[in-house]
């Protein structure tokens, strides 16, 4: 008989035995079980070959039941981020020691009317720490939304509001992220003393009670000028920019600190920024 190019040759059928093991499954006889044999019908044992043939190889062994692996961890590559979690209050120094924010992780958050320098001073002072800083506008996370944005400038209405509440939450969710993985932040907002929707207490759920509130009140005069300045959506009315610094005037009496920069430029109202947050850490104010 002739057999396909490649295919092995069967050893030759010995008088009073069966088949070798590997051929015609049809032919096969009940006998003993096997440890460690496959599964199915048993097998009876192959005869000795003939003089002249080599064994034939055993049957390729059951592989073992794989274990399932386990789920791989919430990383980035192979670093591990620590989940984020509610802000604490910054440690005080030993009364030996002044606080010295500038080398300290922190979250701060600048509060301010339109106007009022918010973004260049957050990014300066960002911008000039020791310690890794990141700066989060909550202007610039609102305009994520770019089909259907809410302008608050055309109606404060349960769109803007809720685009709003998302935006604040969203900057919560950042800054919580950053701190827990040892980067300080910064936050600038135009929250209102008399209004709770646009208020401290959405911060203060969102970040948790170890925010740094400090307020950026210059005079009027300087935020119509700047307001002027501005294009695109950013630019209010002169009426808005009045009315929205008016009601900035209730920060006054309201505890948290307050930085009239109406005569500082950017760098000095950083460093008097400094300042402050080192007597906030020192008698973390009420809020």
């Amino acid at each position: 008989m002739q057999h396909a190019v490649g295919s092995p040759l069967p050893p030759p059928h010995q008088p009073g035995h069966g088949p070798a093991v590997g051929w015609s499954p049809a032919a096969q006889h009940p006998g003993p079980h096997h440890p460690g044999a496959h599964q199915g019908p048993a097998q009876v044992p192959p005869p000795p070959p003939a003089p002249g043939y080599p064994v034939p190889p055993p049957g390729p062994a059951s592989p073992p039941p794989q274990a399932s692996a386990p789920p791989p961890p919430d990383t980035t590559g192979h670093v591990p981020l620590p989940p984020g979690g509610p802000v604490a209050m910054p440690s005080a120094p030993p009364a030996a020691a002044a606080p010295d924010p500038s080398g300290t992780t922190l979250a701060v958050l600048l509060i301010g009317p339109a106007g009022a320098g918010k973004t260049s001073v957050a990014k300066y002072w960002a911008d000039h720490r020791r310690v890794p800083t990141a700066h989060i506008s909550l202007d610039d996370v609102r305009e994520w939304v770019r089909s259907g944005f809410a302008d608050p400038q055309s109606g404060w209405n349960d769109n803007s509001e809720a685009q709003y509440r998302l935006a604040r939450r969203t900057c919560g969710f950042a800054a919580r992220n950053f701190l827990a993985n040892g980067i300080s932040c910064i936050l600038d907002d135009a929250v209102f003393p008399d209004r709770p929707v646009v208020g401290l207490g959405g911060w203060k759920r969102h970040v948790g009670p170890g925010l740094l509130p400090v307020v950026l009140l210059p005079g009027l005069d300087i935020v119509l000028e700047r307001n002027a300045e501005r294009s695109g959506n950013r630019r209010l009315s002169d009426e808005e920019v009045a009315r929205i610094h008016g009601r900035m005037a209730g920060w006054y009496g309201s505890g948290l600190p307050i930085i009239d920069n109406s005569q500082l430029d950017v760098p000095e109202t950083a460093r008097i920024l400094d300042d402050v947050l080192a007597r906030s850490i020192a008698s973390p104010p009420q809020w």
